[in-house]
Parts: structure tokens; sequence; C-alpha cells
């Protein structure tokens, strides 16, 4: 199968995704049983998911991802992809870059997000019958491989490096994502800053978990633009963990900034839990990029409108394009150079 065939198949496979996430479309049911599969797959984020998808499996972008390398001709190589399974088809990258590439994938999901991908590699494999022999997926102990993707929390990451060590591999761990605020973001950013917060629950390695301020910050606008998050309280599960945490931390006397459905916590972590974003104040902007800097192997995504290196967008967090890789480990290249 040549390249051209396989950029032709997806992009023929984001044009069924972005028709897949109509409430009308006849294959729209599998929607609504991922959804019963995981209550954190809502129907509004899966097909949120899905149009992400869409666009960025255009001709163009495809075309441009791809003509970045070089593609020798030899044998395929089975990679192992074991995917997260925090919100929809978290794992999709990893899987159409093994297959573009012109390797095999066998496919390990989440137990969480178990009905969406081997949907959408049949719908591939009826777009591109030649992808039938190149996709596998594995419900037990992953066997015959060559190569490893593996994507988990920092503890698992320790059970991955030793039993896939000896393999070619890249093995990612726990990651978040930061904003840095200057006081002057007008409302449409902040609004903006909202969906980077509060898209899937938070849940994903790319969501805002931590602010970076100025000292004598005004949360007043920040607030504001919150609101437009506000339904996300309605969530049972989101609920749970709002009213979960904000007792911990008022129990433990712990100052907190609430507004009905959001806590604001002072900490200098990363990792904020569900329904809470932790916060620390600033002297220098160039202490914030040093410190940020040092701490590159913990970030993903760094949010501001500063020229900050790497930095993303307001609202682009979760749209990522091909070749903005995970970790910022280029995965093409690592699958193009397997011997």
């Amino acid at each position: 199968m040549q390249l051209q065939q396989r950029i032709n198949a997806f992009k023929n496979l984001g044009h069924y995704l972005g028709e897949l996430a109509s409430e009308n479309h006849p294959d729209f049911e599998q929607l609504t049983l991922a959804k019963a599969h995981n209550r954190w797959f809502t129907i509004p984020y899966i097909q949120f998911a899905l149009l992400q998808w869409e666009a960025a499996l255009s001709e163009e972008n495809l075309t441009k991802w791809c003509h970045s390398y070089s593609f020798p001709e030899k044998e395929p190589k089975a990679v192992a992809v074991v995917m997260a399974g925090n919100i929809p088809l978290v794992g999709f990258h990893d899987f159409i870059s093994v297959l573009i590439s012109g390797n095999s994938v066998l496919a390990k999901g989440s137990s969480n997000d178990k009905i969406l991908l081997p949907f959408i590699a049949k719908k591939l494999v009826e777009i591109e019958p030649s992808f039938l022999d190149r996709i596998t997926f594995s419900e037990g102990k992953l066997e015959s491989f060559d190569a490893v993707i593996a994507t988990g929390s920092n503890n698992t990451s320790l059970h991955f490096e030793y039993y896939f060590g000896k393999y070619p591999h890249i093995i990612r761990k726990n990651r978040n994502s930061v904003a840095v605020l200057t006081g002057n973001e007008t409302p449409q950013q902040l609004e903006l800053l909202a969906e980077d917060i509060f898209s899937y629950f938070g849940l994903g390695c790319r969501n805002v978990s931590k602010l970076y301020l100025p000292e004598g910050y005004h949360f007043d606008a920040f607030f504001n633009a919150m609101f437009s998050q506000k339904e996300v309280i309605n969530h049972d599960k989101y609920m749970n963990n709002y009213d979960y945490n904000k007792a911990v931390y008022l129990m433990s006397n712990i100052p907190l900034l609430d507004n009905e459905f959001l806590l604001l916590k002072e900490d200098a972590g990363f990792s904020s839990p569900i329904a809470v974003v932790f916060y620390e104040y600033y002297q220098s902007l160039e202490r914030v990029k040093k410190h940020l800097g040092e701490n590159a192997e913990h970030l993903q995504c760094i949010v501001s409108a500063l020229g900050m290196k790497n930095e993303v967008a307001f609202g682009q967090t979760q749209s990522p394009a091909l070749w903005e890789y995970a970790d910022g480990v280029d995965t093409m290249e690592f699958l193009l150079n397997l011997a």
C-alpha cells in the first residue's frame, strides 16, 4: 500500500468522523454506547472529539504532516500501542501514526474507552481494505510485537519500563498544562481559557490545571468568563468530585476561591484534582519562563499570549495539529526509523 493510499484513506475517514458526529447518522448509536460504557464520555464531548479529528484529517494536513518525512520501503513492524482512556479517542493519534507510517498496529485499549476506536478501525478497513491485516486489537497479554508506544500514569510507566524496556519504545507519564496570565486578557481570551480548563471535564493532559498570575491579580474577569461553563456542575460525576474536594479542603482549613462549580487553590503543584485549578502568583515573567523551562518534563501545554516558547493559543489546547506530538516526542520519526 502506497503512502498516497494511506493519506486518502485517512482523509476519507476524517469525512466519516465528521458525519458520525451528527445525531442523524445511522451509526450514531456508537456514541450512545460509548457514553453508556463511560459516563465521563458525554455525547457533546464525543462529538467534539470527532469534529476535531475531522478537521485534523484534511488532505492538506495529512499531506503537510507526511511530506516532512522520508518513508523508506521496508517490511512493516508490529507496534504495540497501550492507550489511556481518560478522554474519548485519546490514543487515536498513535493509532493513525503507526498505520500511516506503513507499520502494523497491535492496539490495547483502555477499559474506559472500548467502544469508539474498534468501531472506527472497522470503518477504516471498509474505506481501505488493505488495512485489514495491519490492525489488531488485544484484550489480553501483548505478544509478538517489535516496538511499543505506551501511555499511562507515573506509576504505570514504571511497569511499562519493566515489561517493555528491551523493545524500542515511547513511554509517556503524567503531564499537565498551565496558563500564564498577565491580567490584561480580553473577555474572549478568558472564555477560551474556560474551554481549556473544562473541556472533557478537565481529564486530559492538555487541560489547564494550573494558573500563573501576577501579584495582586483580580479574579472578577476570570470568574465571569468561567461562568460560560457553569453547566458542568450538572454532571453527576463532576459534581461528586467538586463536593468531595471542597469538603476535604474545608475540613483542612485550606483557603479556597469558589464559584460553586470550580475551586481555585493556591498551590505550587501542577496536577490538580477534578473540579480544582491550582494557582500561583509571580513577580517576574522571566522567572515564570525559567521555572516552566526547568519543569518542561512535567508539562504538556503552556497557554499564553506572551510569545513564550511552544505556547498554545487560548482555546486551542484540545486541537493539536497532527505534527504536534505528545510530550514533544516525534512519534512519526520513531516509527519510520524502526529497524
